[in-house]
Order: structure tokens, then sequence, then C-alpha cells
């Protein structure tokens, strides 16, 4: 399973603990490509030109594949500064054109967006800031604006992150703000992850 880390439930889940784990390699999370489930929904949208949002986003294959299938504004932040350098990197002439990289503190982005791709970054947060996620996910998105991607639907036996959950948990959490399009188990998850992800297509209230 993919378990990146065991951890004191008081830990500091900050920049430089994250940090730690990119400058160290300790990424047992990256799944090394695409996650099929997003391709597959990727694959279906017809306008290039929205802006999406990937939050927490790692070595953001799905950023990779938005660009490589003409998608003109795609936005990547994540805390570490150790990966948000690999990825300038990585981007090259693409960066500021395509695709606008940040380093920052997820919770502190005031931009708008059609569309927020949701992949492994809810689970690596702390459970307490479950419902200020979700606040913020309503904010940032535009009227009618779409939460799409994958929550584990599994609880861990380690102490995470990652941190597990329940259908009815995010139920709750998330029908105040947004119209479930789609929540689902998800049929076509990446082999590691088979039976234990639910697929999920909330739109903003």
């Amino acid at each position: 399973m993919d378990i990146c880390c065991t951890n004191d439930s008081e830990q500091n889940l900050d920049r430089e603990f994250w940090d730690k784990h990119w400058r160290d390699n300790q990424t047992g999370w990256d799944m090394g490509a695409v996650s099929p489930p997003l391709k597959e929904y990727i694959d279906q949208l017809d306008a290039k030109d929205i802006a999406i949002l990937i939050p927490g986003c790692g070595n953001t294959y799905e950023a990779e594949y938005l660009l490589q299938n003409g998608f003109t504004n795609v936005t990547v932040i994540d805390i570490s500064p150790t990966l948000t350098a690999a990825l300038q990197q990585k981007f090259g002439e693409a960066v500021g054109r395509t695709i606008h990289i940040v380093c920052g503190d997820f919770f502190e982005l005031n931009n708008a967006f059609d569309l927020i791709l949701e992949q492994t970054f809810f689970c690596a947060l702390s459970p307490k800031l479950r419902l200020k996620y979700v606040m913020k996910m309503h904010s940032l998105l535009k009227p009618g604006g779409k939460l799409v991607g994958l929550l584990f639907n599994k609880q861990f036996e380690q102490e995470g992150p990652p941190f597990g959950g329940t259908a009815q948990e995010y139920e709750m959490l998330f029908a105040p703000y947004f119209r479930f399009k789609t929540f689902e188990e998800c049929r076509n998850s990446h082999p590691k992850r088979k039976g234990s992800e639910l697929f999920i297509n909330f739109v903003k209230h």
C-alpha cells in the first residue's frame, strides 16, 4: 500500500516535513504516471483554456498530461521548495506560459479556477484541516466550478499520512458546499490502489 511514512499523530506536517521527504526521495505515494481515472476524465474535456489547479501536486504527471493534450492554463502548487525547483526545470519554457508553478501554502492561494484536480492532497493533510480544505476549495472555484479526483475509501492501520476516511464522512463534509455529480467507487484505479478509492466530481453550489 502507498504509505509514505508513519508518524506520531501530533507531528507538524509543515514545509520542512514534506521538503525532507523530497530531498531524501521518500515518496512512496508516487505512482510514476498519470492517475488512470484522472487521465480518463481529462480525455473527455473539450475546453483547453479552462483554469485548472492541482494542489499538493507532487511530480504532477497530471499536469504533464494536460500540457501534452493542449491545455493552456494549468497551475500547480506544492509546499516543498525542493520539488517546485525540480518542476521548474522539468517544464522549462512552458513555465509562466501554459503552466504556473507555485511554491507555497495552498490555504493562502487566492486565484479562481474552473477545475481543481484532487490526487493524494486531501489524504496528506491532517484530518483537523478537512473542513478548512472543503471551504478553501469552494472559495477557489468559479461559479459552477468542479472539484474532481480521488479520495481514499479506507482506514490505514498506521498513523498517517496518508489519512483515510469513509464515504459517509466525506458526504457530510462536502454536501453543504457541493453538488455531487459523481461520488462512487472508482472502477479504474491504479492497480496499487484498486478497491480503495472513490471517484468524485463535485460541482460548487
